[in-house]
């Protein structure tokens, strides 16, 4: 099994002709992802050669979504026009939405979310700034690397995007059944909370791995969700925990207030929700070997 995207979902990609576009394209194709198409309203009519796979190009999401049953969309679309691609994907109404793109306006993704709630909340918003999602073996949306491991039972979610990829690799030999990389950024559509009640519902997931960081509270408000709804046993890592106090780190959302948003404090309340937390990003991948071996 594996949580919101399938061996059956169809994939398109908004800004697929571009340079970030058709690179990822290219390995989403090789990876086994079913691209139906792509938008490009000043090449629509026309279609991209990926080593020999033909991808037609769209003008617009809904005439995809019409002609293709279109049910995902990857947005490769520089920040400028991310607003603007988000918004009509929404009203085209397709399932799932991931933003790959780094150094969108906060006050852009804030609009992009609250039109997506004023509209009945049909659209799944994963990123901005994330790596997208996989579930190995069936699918990939987004810059994930789909070679790094193969289909498990373990579920990840992910603010960082780097550690995606080390954890998914350090855990190859048991497998995943999707990875989400959220994203870092202050406003996110998915979050850690979206994942955890996603994976807890899917039969084939028996463990989750959480990877947070400093900043916000949205590690604690995990925990809380963790210790009321989740019965399959969950392993974490926190990034920054030798982050200099006080200091603004690399992702938008990474911003520390007082004791809260430390990797501490986050440590400390995911431990009391009964979540085993490692140091590093190799004790955590150690932690749920241990768990994974007596399944």
């Amino acid at each position: 099994m594996a949580i919101w995207l399938t061996k059956d979902s169809k994939v398109i990609v908004q800004g697929m002709t571009g340079s970030e576009g058709s690179k990822h394209t290219r390995r989403m194709l090789a990876a086994g992802t079913d691209i139906v198409g792509g938008t490009n309203p000043k090449k629509a009519g026309t279609q991209v050669d990926f080593d020999g796979t033909k991808v037609p190009v769209f003008a617009t999401v809904a005439e995809a979504m019409a002609e293709t049953g279109a049910d995902v969309s990857v947005v490769f679309v520089p920040p400028a026009g991310t607003k603007a691609a988000a918004i009509e994907a929404i009203d085209a109404g397709i399932g799932l939405l991931v933003v790959i793109t780094e150094g969108v306006p906060v006050h852009d993704t804030a609009a992009v979310w609250a039109h997506a709630c004023a509209t009945g909340n049909r659209t799944r918003i994963i990123g901005p700034n994330c790596p997208g999602i996989i579930s190995p073996g069936k699918s990939n949306a987004g810059i994930i690397p789909a070679d790094i491991t193969g289909p498990g039972r373990i579920g990840l979610v992910s603010k960082s995007g780097t550690l995606t990829y080390q954890m998914m690799y350090e855990l190859r030999d048991f497998g995943f059944s999707t990875g989400v990389g959220i994203g870092g950024d202050p406003v996110i559509g998915t979050t850690h909370i979206d994942a955890l009640a996603a994976f807890e519902e899917d039969p084939e997931t028996e463990a989750i791995v959480m990877i947070g960081e400093i900043g916000g509270d949205a590690e604690e408000r995990a925990a809380e969700f963790i210790k009321a709804n989740v019965t399959k046993p969950v392993v974490g890592y926190i990034a920054g925990f030798t982050a200099p106090p006080g200091k603004t780190m690399g992702h938008a959302g990474a911003i520390i207030s007082g004791s809260s948003g430390t990797a501490d404090a986050k440590k400390a309340a995911l431990e009391a929700a009964g979540v085993r937390v490692g140091k590093t990003p190799s004790e955590t991948a150690r932690l749920m070997r241990e768990v994974m071996s007596k399944r």
